[in-house]
């Protein structure tokens, strides 16, 4: 055994993420592969892949069959440049000025969705030397960025395809309630996008159409049109915020910390700020160093499990900047230096993204996101 307080598992960080490429290819070689019609796959790879790290799934993912990555802001699409010189880049948010000008010299795709936005994409690209590929966004419903008069969608297509000095490439919309089983918004927004779609892909050919997020993809085939737009997917969470593995999705990602000390409580001792846990009877006490400053959210704190021993164990008291502490039970046999998942797999034991969303209610891909810069990515491919 190591020396006490030192991670038995010869770990060398408090704590880790560590992402597995080859999940991240094998579920997009899945997606991929179900695709209707030919529809490519561009992996939605921004705020930094979900927490996973960016470059790293990106290459991941055009290994497994994407074709397209998928960036919310010009800055990621840099970074993705300067390391991915041939890959296809899409910006799908809002740009000022001088982030247009950063997306457009890494020769990014833009959105655009208003007429005056369409007219700076022009005059910068004037400025560069070059013509920018544009995706025109249609709001059919997210009420975000996007016209929502189709006859407005219809002028701005056409003014971008009558100007000499950008590129006419995509019609996009995106999904609000896609994530909703049996929703019937979702329903509503495909039926009103696709007849226009198809009108202005028949007119002009060389359109991509798009509309699909990773739950469209999973559950509608009809959404595939020329191409998906998938994230969460991507890295193995579910979209549906259920179990991934029932929709043959791996999960790449695990937290892990360790045991950094043991301690013996009596009844009554209290663990962390304002003493919100008392041990009600005699019992043992793990800490981890590991906190909220590392993404393990506060809301957490009496509200979690943490894998130790291959057995779960219980998160009492209040979860701090930088330590959990556990509740160990009375019986021997972990000791400092053993091995603690927070996120992921131990012996027989499971603990999913999807799980910790569900006891903060929010989403899986917040919980990954949240996973601070603080804790080192490692990268493993099975």
């Amino acid at each position: 055994m190591s020396e006490p307080g030192w991670p038995a598992d010869g770990a060398v960080h408090r704590a880790a993420a560590v992402v597995d490429l080859g999940a991240i290819e094998r579920n997009c070689a899945r997606l991929a592969a179900e695709l209707e019609g030919g529809a490519a796959l561009c992996a939605v790879v921004k705020a930094d892949g979900y927490g996973h790290g960016a470059v790293r799934c990106a290459r991941a993912a055009l290994a497994g069959g994407a074709s397209w990555l998928a960036v919310a802001a010009a800055s990621e699409a840099a970074e993705l440049r300067s390391e991915l010189a041939a890959a296809r880049l899409l910006v799908l948010g809002a740009l000022t000025p001088a982030e247009l000008d950063l997306a457009l010299e890494v020769d990014a795709d833009v959105a655009v969705w208003r007429r005056g936005f369409l007219e700076l994409v022009r005059a910068r690209g004037r400025a560069l030397g070059r013509a920018p590929r544009v995706h025109v966004k249609w709001d059919t419903g997210m009420g975000r960025l996007g016209e929502r008069d189709p006859h407005a969608v219809l002028g701005l297509v056409e003014a971008a395809a009558a100007a000499e000095d950008v590129e006419l490439t995509g019609l996009w919309t995106h999904f609000a309630t896609a994530d909703e089983p049996g929703s019937e918004f979702f329903v509503t927004q495909l039926e009103r996008f696709v007849p226009l779609a198809d009108a202005l892909r028949s007119a002009h050919p060389d359109l991509i159409v798009h509309a699909a997020n990773s739950a469209a993809t999973l559950v509608k085939s009809a959404s595939h049109l020329d191409m998906v737009r998938c994230g969460v997917a991507v890295y193995g969470l579910d979209p549906f915020g259920v179990d991934p593995l029932a929709r043959r999705l791996e999960p790449a990602l695990e937290l892990r910390s360790y045991v950094a000390d043991v301690k013996a409580f009596e009844a009554g001792w209290s663990a962390g700020y304002g003493r919100t846990w008392r041990a009600p009877e005699p019992t043992r006490v793990g800490v981890l160093p590991i906190g909220y400053g590392d993404g393990v959210r506060r809301g957490l704190s009496n509200n979690a499990d943490v894998l130790v021993g291959g057995r779960r164990r219980p998160v009492v008291g209040t979860i701090s900047m930088d330590n959990v502490t556990i509740d160990l039970g009375v019986a021997p046999g972990v000791e400092p230096g053993a091995a603690a998942v927070l996120i992921g797999s131990q012996g027989g034991e499971r603990i999913g993204a999807e799980e910790v969303a569900e006891r903060l209610a929010t989403i899986n891909y917040e919980v990954t996101c949240g996973i601070s810069p603080r804790v080192p990515r490692e990268y493993v491919r099975t």
